[in-house]
């Protein structure tokens, strides 16, 4: 044991009834119901650390938790609590804030499992069950101690060093709850605190317990992680420790540079660190984050040498976005989160391409309508992308994505193509050409759309209609331009094919 609870005269008190009158008025009801309530973990710790408080605040009751948190649910004219009875806990949401209700308690594990079975304890017993000293403190709100400090552990003197430490053998706390693992990796980040130095050893030796964890819970801490200040501390931490090879191996992938003669690449893995923290420094968009680190997903796979130009990785973001529907399902990530990210992931070189040549309206138009709705989004990913040892280097590469930025902008104002599609739809392409419902109304519809894309006709509805009566006879004037139907139930492509239809020239 690394500390103990002070006696009365020398209590450390981690806050007054003033600081918060939830807390206060919490402490007042446990008075009137004789039970001894203690707030514990994370708020006990945030408040030694003058960090602010959160909305989710955790409980230790000495008794029962449930009942308790039933009785306090009527006494604040909230709804009825949601009880979790195995485990002897339950939740009370109040005005914004979840309030979490634990009986004091023992817990053991079998070896295939992260689910504990419960045994009745004081208070001593259930914060050592806790991740981290810094973690298993607790301040009292009833009225005789009301916010005296329990610290048995050593947690304030951990906080002073800085450092993660177990209250109990790390390789138990570990083994017993694999997630711990994660969550000292996402603390140490998340806290700017080291390892200690026996606790890391443990955490490296209990890696392949991460085996027994539900894959969603690693992904809720990969996105914590990612949620972070400076995401590559926690990063790094994964990656050296092993905890990356497990979790995701396809950054650990990443890493090291190959080197034949005098041409080598940059490392891929601290590249994607940089770009992260610098998505991290413009958005606090978990998504953006998560595409950053994955945005070079396919370069080892598209790793080539030539003796002319060295590596290159041809094909990266084509190959990456594929990838990442593999990687979406294993990391049960929605379908909505894994589209989103293949979008980005295979469009995140087109800005920077556009840079190294001279942009045309029609390719910026092109890459609008292609982005949609993610387009400032890819735009802040392409800018974080911009990273090199050579800073003169990168002031150049910023200065003509600046210009390209510019454009952008000028092109969606003047065509508003953010949510681009022809001004003339399907059901009036039908009646124009005298055609029913089929692929035919779409492959009109489409060369409708490039020719406003290559600014060949403006993207207003009469001057598009007025397109379509002169191309129409291109796809319907006579029998070789017809899509026919074939004996196996398919189509026949006309003369121009999926291509594009030639647009008369007005000029």
């Amino acid at each position: 044991m690394k500390g103990s609870a002070k006696s009365p005269e020398e209590a450390v008190r981690v806050f007054t009834r003033r600081d918060s009158k939830l807390l206060a008025r919490l402490g007042e009801f446990a008075d009137e119901q004789d039970v001894r309530l203690y707030v514990v973990g994370g708020y006990v710790r945030d408040r030694l650390l003058g960090l602010p408080a959160k909305k989710e605040l955790d409980f230790t009751v000495i008794g029962d938790a449930v009942a308790f948190a039933e009785r306090l649910a009527t006494h604040l004219s909230v709804r009825k609590p949601v009880i979790f009875a195995r485990f002897g806990t339950a939740m009370v949401p109040y005005r914004g804030y979840r309030l979490d209700f634990v009986s004091a308690r023992k817990e053991s594990y079998r070896s295939h499992s992260r689910k504990p079975r419960v045994i009745s304890a004081g208070l001593e017993a259930d914060l050592a069950r806790r991740d981290f000293t810094v973690n298993a403190m607790a301040a009292s709100l009833n009225e005789a101690e009301y916010g005296q400090l329990v610290d048995l552990f050593g947690g304030v003197t951990d906080l002073k060093a800085r450092t993660l430490r177990t209250p109990l053998e790390p390789e138990r706390t570990f083994s017993e709850d694999p997630l711990r693992i994660l969550r000292a990796i996402r603390f140490a980040a998340q806290l700017e605190f080291g390892i200690e130095i026996e606790t890391r050893r443990a955490l490296e030796r209990m890696v392949e317990r991460l085996s027994i964890i539900s894959q969603e819970r690693i992904t809720e801490e990969i996105l914590k992680l990612l949620a972070t200040r400076k995401p590559s501390v926690g990063l790094r931490l994964m990656y050296l420790t092993g905890v990356m090879d497990v979790v995701l191996p396809e950054i650990s992938r990443l890493a090291g540079v190959e080197q034949i003669g005098p041409h080598h690449h940059k490392d891929v893995f601290e590249h994607t660190l940089m770009v992260v923290d610098k998505v991290a420094e413009m958005s606090e968009y978990p998504v953006l984050r998560l595409a950053a680190l994955v945005h070079d997903v396919a370069k080892p796979k598209t790793k080539r040498f030539a003796a002319q130009t060295g590596w290159t990785f041809h094909g990266h973001e084509d190959v990456g976005a594929r990838m990442m529907k593999a990687i979406g399902r294993r990391m049960r990530l929605s379908e909505d989160m894994t589209a989103k990210l293949g979008k980005l992931v295979v469009l995140h070189m087109r800005p920077i391409n556009l840079t190294r040549e001279e942009v045309t309206d029609s390719a910026v138009r092109r890459l609008i309508v292609d982005a949609g709705e993610d387009l400032s989004d890819l735009l802040t990913l392409c800018r974080a992308d911009i990273t090199s040892a050579k800073p003169n280097k990168v002031k150049k590469y910023l200065a003509q994505f600046d210009i390209l930025t510019a454009r952008i902008d000028d092109v969606i104002a003047k065509d508003d193509l953010r949510a681009f599609q022809s001004p003339v739809r399907g059901e009036e392409i039908m009646a124009v050409c005298n055609i029913p419902p089929g692929p035919l109304v779409g492959r009109i519809k489409k060369a409708l759309e490039e020719a406003i894309l290559d600014g060949q006709v403006p993207n207003e509805h009469d001057a598009v209609l007025e397109l379509l009566h002169e191309i129409k006879s291109q796809f319907i004037g006579s029998e070789s331009h017809h899509e026919t139907p074939t004996a196996d139930g398919g189509t026949t492509a006309g003369q121009f094919g999926p291509g594009r239809a030639r647009v008369p020239d007005h000029s």
